[in-house]
């Protein structure tokens, strides 16, 4: 207990008196003790009626929350950081300024008691008058349709109970103000609430509306207006809509300033003349602009952040819980992602409608580097859709080394030089599946069936290692089905993924075969001091033999295959396009050309990058669709980034698990009928010397009794699908 709290009553039979030589009128005794006997039986009569007489007052107190002082505590900011702990923005900072009793102003404290607590300095945290006119009202109709709440009680309300409206909430709110005006003085009490509240604007605390609002520093304060005081005092009903720095909001500002003006009036605060005048007025003047406010930095990629933190720390509140959050953000990454999708300079969009969202991660950690969250301005809320993370699209011909190519080395150990026969098939439920072009190729590498993206053999590949195995090859790459479901047509990419999902996936194949969760935050440090570390375990998901046969077959993808665009000189890229289609009932009804594209994707890596790539129009089927080159721009996208960002000129190392002849990886200890026989050296060696990887695939084909003579010719120019 401070020494204000002594002097509670005493300021009680100041503000008394005051009022009483300002409004010049007394109540009556006997009247006062009539109506609090009419209140308590109506107070108990609302309690029985809106229970059913089935709770009793001492069961809805029973569980009611301690008096925890620190909960009083005015709430402290968020501070974010970057990956090499520099500074980023702090949430709630400019947004929250903390002030005494003796910085605010009376004209503003009287505004705010006129209007929301008019008996503010004579009860002890329960106004009985004003909560018998709202149980009055309650018994009559819904429970919760009428507030009665002090500003007390507003504040147990906002620092202990939940916002729910029901008989047993509202009985602890009413015990613990009675607590807490037993603690506290009325000034203190109405610090809390002043410093607390929100007042719209992004302002918390009446000192950072003045801010936001008029541009007043809080040693400024006493230069506040009637007219701006009553705006102010208005605004906690619904600051949203009364928020007069928007434009729509100017009529409703209006009137709600000219309430509380009334208000003030009627409870003798202000004369009818000051009223009066106060109200002529225009309730815009003096409102900063917008445009001078600060806005937060990287919105998009804080929001992904900040998900991450809610859903590993349950229950935390970033608006006033003072975490210290670490992010894995590279600035300049961000940056030039920012302007990539923000302007025209660096890729020729075709118009203002196509869409584009990507992740950029390191490949060794999962530490995302920067995102792109679509090319309109991203405006977090900290729960709101972001692109990157959120979305859900078919990834097309990008998903074969996750749920085909990948669990057949992983589980078949089949080598890249492995035959398939790319013959007419169907899906097992008789419908029809074709390659990109029509056409049947007979036996293939799976090396060339990935080059070349063909759909047929890489069905066929996922029906040799089974759905259930393929599925849970993929689960270990962080991918999610719908209701943990599978079907065959996931071969060829017809489930829905985001871009986070993808560039995880795919740098695992670039980091040996062990899987980092992708994150955004390093770690948080909680205000007690405590440290959350958000970096998972690395997992090793599949053998290194694996990834790295993955991710020889995934360069010749770059070097000659359907990815040539996102080829990037210097560095060791692998990668894998893919494209969806729409239905023909689709292409029927809009008339659609008949290669229309619905999705393009490029997800890709180099032994320090990874990324993915989405593109395209958000909304499909109304008339949006690509052709031709735009399906090209997520390749484009994809080599800008690692041309920008990518110093480590490295290739990726080849495991002793594997050996390559003539430019196929075969596992070591595995037979296989595909390894050509080759003669002996003059020097005598009976076994072939392997060949180091430079990562460059010069050619591959396969003949078959004459069958595929000449078939491969051209094929690098077609597109893939």
């Amino acid at each position: 207990m401070t020494e204000e709290t002594y002097k509670s009553r005493e300021e009680r039979k100041q503000a008394e008196k005051t009022r009483q030589n300002l409004q010049k009128s007394k109540s009556s005794p006997k009247k006062g003790s009539f109506i609090k006997k009419v209140i308590i039986v109506c107070l108990v009569l609302g309690l029985v009626t809106t229970g059913a007489g089935a709770i009793t007052f001492a069961s809805m107190i029973k569980d009611v929350p301690n008096l925890d002082s620190s909960k009083l505590a005015d709430p402290l900011s968020t501070k974010f950081y970057d990956k090499n702990g520099s500074f980023l923005y702090e949430y709630g900072k400019e947004k929250r300024t903390k002030i005494s009793y003796k910085q605010v102003p009376r004209v503003l404290e009287n505004a705010f008691i006129a209007t929301e607590d008019s008996r503010f300095y004579e009860h002890e945290g329960i106004d009985i008058k004003r909560t018998a006119k709202a149980i009055f009202v309650n018994v009559t109709e819904d429970f919760g349709s009428q507030g009665g709440s002090t500003i007390t009680q507003q504040v147990i309300k906002n620092s202990f109970l939940t916002p729910e409206k029901t008989i047993k909430r509202k009985v602890q709110e009413w015990k613990l103000a009675y607590q807490l005006e037993q603690e506290y003085s009325k000034h203190e009490i109405l610090m809390m609430y002043l410093n607390k509240i929100y007042l719209g604007n992004r302002s918390y605390g009446v000192a950072a509306a003045a801010k936001n609002y008029y541009g007043l520093e809080a040693n400024e304060l006493k230069k506040m207006t009637l007219a701006q005081a009553a705006m102010l005092a208005g605004l906690p009903q619904s600051p949203n809509n009364y928020d007069p720095s928007k434009p729509e909001n100017k009529e409703e500002a209006t009137k709600r300033r000219n309430i509380v003006l009334t208000l003030m009036n009627r409870h003798g605060y202000i004369t009818e003349k000051q009223m009066k005048e106060a109200a002529k007025v225009p309730v815009t003047e003096g409102i900063v602009p917008k445009k001078n406010q600060q806005s937060m930095p990287y919105e998009a990629f804080l929001d992904a952040a900040v998900k991450e933190v809610k859903g590993k720390l349950k229950g935390v509140d970033i608006s006033k819980d003072g975490l210290s959050i670490y992010t894995t953000l590279d600035p300049k990454a961000q940056d030039y992602a920012d302007k990539m999708l923000g302007t025209n300079e660096i890729i020729a969009y075709p118009d203002s409608e196509f869409q584009g969202a990507f992740v950029f991660l390191d490949t060794k950690t999962g530490e995302v580097r920067a995102i792109g969250s679509g090319r309109n301005d991203f405006k977090a809320d900290f729960m709101g859709n972001n692109f990157a993370i959120d979305m859900k699209r078919q990834p097309g011909s990008s998903f074969k080394p996750i749920f085909d190519y990948g669990p057949a080395i992983e589980q078949l150990k089949w080598s890249t030089a492995h035959l398939i026969n790319d013959q007419k098939t169907t899906y097992s439920s008789g419908q029809s599946i074709s390659n990109w072009d029509r056409q049947n190729h007979g036996m293939m590498t799976i090396r060339n069936a990935l080059q070349y993206s063909y759909n047929v053999p890489a069905l066929l590949t996922m029906r040799a290692v089974g759905m259930e195995k393929a599925k849970t090859f993929a689960e270990n790459l962080g991918i999610t089905f719908h209701n943990h479901q599978v079907y065959e047509s996931y071969a060829i990419g017809s489930n829905t993924v985001n871009p986070l999902q993808m560039a995880g996936a795919y740098s695992a194949f670039g980091n040996g075969g062990v899987y980092n969760k992708p994150h955004f935050v390093q770690k948080v440090v909680l205000a007690n001091g405590k440290v959350v570390s958000f970096a998972e375990k690395p997992k090793r998901v599949m053998k290194d033999y694996t990834a790295y046969m993955v991710t020889d077959m995934l360069r010749t993808v770059v070097d000659a295959g359907t990815g040539k665009n996102a080829n990037v000189p210097g560095l060791d890229v692998a990668g894998k396009t893919g494209t969806t289609n729409f239905d023909q009932k689709t292409i029927a009804r809009f008339g659609y050309p008949s290669n229309a594209t619905n999705d393009s994707w490029f997800a890709g890596y180099t032994p320090q990058y990874s990324m993915a790539v989405w593109t395209g129009y958000e909304q499909n089927g109304q008339g949006n669709y690509m052709v031709g080159d735009t399906t090209k721009i997520a390749h484009y996208m994809f080599k800008s980034m690692m041309q920008s960002f990518g110093t480590d000129s490295s290739s990726f190392k080849q495991p002793n698990s594997v050996y390559r002849v003539r430019n196929e990886l075969y596992i070591k200890g595995v037979g296989s009928a595909e390894v050509p026989i080759i003669p002996k050296y003059n020097n005598g060696k009976k076994s072939p010397k392997i060949e180091k990887n430079k990562g460059k695939e010069k050619k591959h084909f396969q003949k078959e009794k004459g069958k595929n003579k000449g078939k491969e010719k051209g094929k690098g120019k077609k597109k893939d699908h």
